[in-house]
């Protein structure tokens, strides 16, 4: 069994991908429709992959059965595992980033019993080429033959291309599958959006990228068993696939290369991809340490440090929703009021998170991790809330005064409740006399303001609240 993966075209990438189609911009351009039979075209040619071709190549699937991932499209009864099968005729647009399979899926359904498969690249091709595959498309069908035209980054054609395939996807003339990088709702006209199924592939998982990985070391068309992968090489690339299949081969392979003996090492990959491992462990001594340095950094005011223990934690694929919550914690623990706009910067960016995701919301952590180590610090919050708490579990939690207690039912006057209460809002000050807390904590401070930035004046205000409520 081989791997399943998708390698999506890449520009100048395209050779190899279908053994049997000339993707030569030359070519395509000089076909003519009315020199080719019928009964002549591409098929594809997936199980003979030239020898010297990219190990990405010579372990593309064959059937459904070694497609690893995209568990979700290809059920039983699934339109895109119909389609596969060849009992399907649904147009499909194959929306998801790179290395997710699209190239794959398309090659399958390409395979598919009575049909020819063309390919265009719409980093290359034009209109004319498109009506080029579509008067062929057309004499093949009088044939008995169906065409699946595979356009890879089809958000790239202009409007005008996209129109140009409008009448032979409605009547059937040619079996669309389009691939693109960019959600087709904004980068697909809407007449040609709806003629197609749209499917979203996921990034496949690290276990999907492990097993691809392992069975490419041990097939016949991979590497044959010439190397083994040690434990840490394989997290390692497992990590800079970031579930892009086509990127965790292209690494394996270089590796591979450099690889003196069975074995393939941490070092060994590390040096042929020219990026470090970083040693993390999401359940482990590293996840507690590099956020507690994280952490400390902030409250130590070192924007710099701060940045790099944020670096690693994304880099090494820490829960964005993690780092977002601590961050959210220490606006109030380590900042507070000395700049209460920090908790507001910390909660923005928590919600980023989980708006737009990874990658672009690591953008939002790192705003919110500059703001956090540069301003000004205070731990007041958390002691003033400590000792209040301190003195409630040491039971100092007397009565509430009787003029504070609630007086909005029958009886609540005559049991003196609400009675004598003073309501600060008559005062012109808005602020007058009167005891609030129990009597047994009457005169005592919990929070104690900092001269650090806006806890400075604070803590003037303070001062003055206190000496009118308590009378001094």
């Amino acid at each position: 069994m081989s791997i399943g993966f998708g390698s999506d075209f890449d520009e100048g990438e395209e050779s190899g991908l279908f053994e049997t189609f000339d993707t030569a911009e030359s070519d395509r351009g000089e076909r003519d429709p009315a020199s080719i039979d019928a009964g002549e075209g591409s098929r594809p040619s997936q199980s003979h992959a030239r020898p010297d071709a990219p190990l990405a190549v010579r372990m593309r699937p064959k059937n459904l059965d070694e497609v690893v991932g995209q568990g979700h499209l290809l059920a039983p009864g699934a339109p895109l595992r119909r389609l596969v099968e060849g009992s399907g005729a649904s147009s499909v647009m194959l929306y998801g980033p790179p290395g997710t399979g699209k190239t794959t899926l398309a090659s399958l359904i390409s395979g598919a019993t009575g049909r020819r498969f063309e390919a265009l690249s719409a980093l290359s091709a034009g209109v004319k080429e498109v009506r080029v595959v579509i008067d062929l498309a057309r004499r093949r069908l009088t044939a008995g033959e169906q065409t699946v035209l595979f356009i890879d980054e089809v958000h790239r054609f202009s409007k005008t291309q996209q129109d140009a395939l409008l009448a032979a996807v409605e009547n059937r003339i040619v079996l669309l599958v389009a691939a693109t990088t960019e959600n087709p709702s904004f980068s697909v006209v809407s007449p040609l959006l709806s003629r197609s199924l749209v499917l979203q592939l996921h990034p496949l998982s690290s276990a999907d990228i492990e097993l691809l990985l392992t069975r490419a070391a041990h097939d016949p068309r991979g590497l044959d068993g010439a190397v083994s992968i040690d434990a840490d090489a394989m997290a390692h690339l497992v990590r800079l696939a970031a579930g892009d299949a086509r990127r965790a081969l292209t690494a394996l392979e270089a590796a591979a290369g450099a690889a003196t003996g069975p074995t393939l090492d941490l070092a060994t990959v590390e040096a042929s991809v020219d990026k470090a491992a970083v040693r993390y462990d999401r359940d482990g001594d590293q996840h507690y340490d590099v956020i507690s340095a994280f952490i400390k950094s902030i409250r130590g005011s070192d924007v710099d440090a701060a940045l790099h223990y944020l670096a690693r934690m994304i880099t090494a694929g820490e829960d964005p929703r993690f780092i977002a919550r601590r961050l959210v914690v220490h606006a109030s623990e380590d900042v507070g009021m000395a700049d209460p706009t920090a908790l507001q910067t910390a909660m923005a960016a928590a919600t980023a998170v989980q708006l737009i995701g990874m990658p672009e919301a690591r953008l939002a952590l790192a705003q919110a991790t500059i703001h956090l180590a540069t301003a000004p610090k205070s731990g007041a919050v958390i002691a003033a809330l400590g000792a209040a708490m301190a003195d409630v579990a040491a039971g100092k939690s007397g009565p509430v005064p009787a003029h504070l207690r609630d007086g909005h039912y029958k009886g609540a006057q005559a049991l003196g409740s609400a009675v004598g209460y003073k309501y600060p809002h008559s005062d012109s000050s808005g602020v007058l006399r009167q005891q609030y807390p129990p009597d047994e904590l009457v005169g005592v401070d919990y929070y104690a303001p900092t001269d650090h930035g806006v806890e400075r004046e604070i803590a003037t205000r303070v001062g003055k609240l206190r000496r009118i409520v308590r009378g001094r």
